[in-house]
C-alpha cells in the first residue's frame, strides 16, 4: 500500500523558508496526484497546494499563492513544497496525500502521511 512520508518541517522565523518533501517507500508516487494539506491547532484541515501526476497542473490556496511552490521529481519519487516568506499563520501540521484525481477535495485523497510540524515564530 502507498504510504506517503513527509519531512522537512521545523521551526523558522517569520520571513524565512522551508522545503517540505513527500516521498513514499515501496510504491511509486508517479501515478498519483498529490496534495499538501495543513491543520493548525483548533482549526479544520485545509488544502494548501496540489500537483497533477505528471506535474503539468498545479493549484494553490489563495493564502499561499506567490509564496509557496509545489513541484515533483518523479525520478526521485518525491514531491516538494517550497515555502517562502513564512508567516505565523502558516504554523500547522502539514500533510501530503495521494489521489487518483487532480482535486482539492480531501475526501478524494486515499493515502495520507503522518504529517510534519511547521512552526513559524520569532
Amino acid at each position: 500500500q502507498l504510504q506517503p512520508v513527509e519531512s522537512g518541517g521545523g521551526l523558522v522565523q517569520p520571513g524565512g523558508s522551508l522545503r517540505l518533501s513527500c516521498a513514499s517507500s515501496g510504491f511509486t508516487l508517479d501515478y498519483y496526484n498529490i496534495g499538501w494539506f495543513r491543520q493548525a491547532p483548533g482549526k479544520e484541515r485545509e488544502g494548501v497546494s496540489f500537483i497533477s501526476d505528471n506535474g503539468s497542473n498545479t493549484h494553490y490556496a489563495d493564502s499561499v499563492k506567490g509564496r509557496f511552490t509545489i513541484s515533483r521529481d518523479n525520478a526521485k519519487n518525491t514531491v516538494y513544497l517550497q515555502m517562502n516568506d513564512l508567516k505565523a499563520e502558516d504554523t500547522a501540521v502539514y500533510y501530503c496525500a495521494a489521489s487518483n484525481f487532480f482535486t482539492t477535495f480531501q475526501n478524494l485523497y486515499d493515502y495520507w502521511g503522518q504529517g510534519t510540524q511547521v512552526t513559524v515564530s520569532s
